[in-house]
């Protein structure tokens, strides 16, 4: 679990459980410094930069643009900003979770799934000590204050580095129920959380990812509390899980602020921005 207490910064819109925050943004040059395995297909890379010393990261979900260098020059690709704003022609670029940062070491955390043939994923696989990248980000943050009776979480891999950081930042004893869809038992890690835990994961085997029903059924097979106040958070391929938007606000009968449920991904698109969706109550 972190032991490092992260800088603080004052939200833009703070609500009784939902804060978001706005940051202005930097491209940074980051260098690796080692990696590490968690499972069969996830490595945890590790990087280093005096450009990290302003790195903004508030919430789980915080995430950053890794710029790859498709030329194959050797140096880190660096966006160019004109009045804060960026064009991504041109570049070659993936949306990564921030899975850990410790503001005093400069140490940055990003984990890697390793499935395919993408672009990001061919990288990490051969990361090396020295290796650079460009990032850019995060733009902005979405954090739930931990004030919630319950909490339900379901994600596939590609949002398990968030979901893991968001379980080591609740308090002892909250009840908490994920349900996390892999491939199969090599792909499960273990999670650290001082949360009253209980774990499904869900084992797709050789189905294709984002062709299942496994986090969309889990949902909707759940025995959501009738009293107290809780949150649901679902994250994976986005089409699989459109239908949970819907089921939570009207059939669970939970507002707003008591649900989120983001497409990471979406079968078949490169660089899916799912800031793009219309998630933010499109119900």
């Amino acid at each position: 679990m972190s032991t490092f207490v992260p800088r603080h910064y004052e939200p833009d819109v703070d609500g009784e459980k939902i804060a978001q925050y706005l940051f202005d943004l930097r491209p940074r040059r980051v260098t690796v410094t080692g990696t590490t395995r968690l499972s069969r297909r996830m490595v945890r890379v590790h990087f280093t930069g005096a450009d990290l010393a302003d790195l903004p990261t508030v919430a789980p979900e915080d995430h950053v643009k890794l710029f790859f260098d498709a030329e194959g020059t050797g140096r880190a690709v660096l966006p160019e900003l004109v009045d804060g704003r960026w064009s991504p022609a041109g570049y070659t670029y993936r949306d990564y979770t921030i899975r850990a940062f410790n503001p005093d070491t400069l140490r940055l955390d990003i984990d890697f799934v390793l499935h395919g043939d993408g672009v990001a994923c061919t990288w990490a696989r051969t990361a090396q000590v020295g290796d650079e990248l460009g990032i850019l980000g995060p733009r902005g943050a979405f954090r739930v204050h931990d004030v919630c009776d319950w909490q339900v979480f379901a994600c596939d891999e590609t949002a398990l580095p968030a979901m893991a950081r968001w379980l080591e930042g609740l308090r002892p004893g909250v009840a908490v129920t994920a349900y996390v869809e892999v491939q199969d038992a090599g792909d499960e890690i273990h999670l650290d959380s001082a949360a009253d835990l209980t774990v499904h994961w869900l084992h797709r085997g050789n189905a294709e990812p984002g062709t299942t029903t496994l986090l969309d059924d889990a949902v909707r097979a759940h025995p959501f509390p009738n009293e107290g106040e809780g949150f649901v958070w679902v994250a994976g391929e986005s089409t699989s899980i459109k239908g949970l938007r819907r089921y939570l606000s009207r059939d669970v009968g939970l507002d707003r602020d008591s649900w989120d449920v983001d497409g990471y991904w979406r079968r078949g698109t490169s660089n899916h921005d799912h800031h793009t969706e219309g998630e933010d109550g499109d119900v």
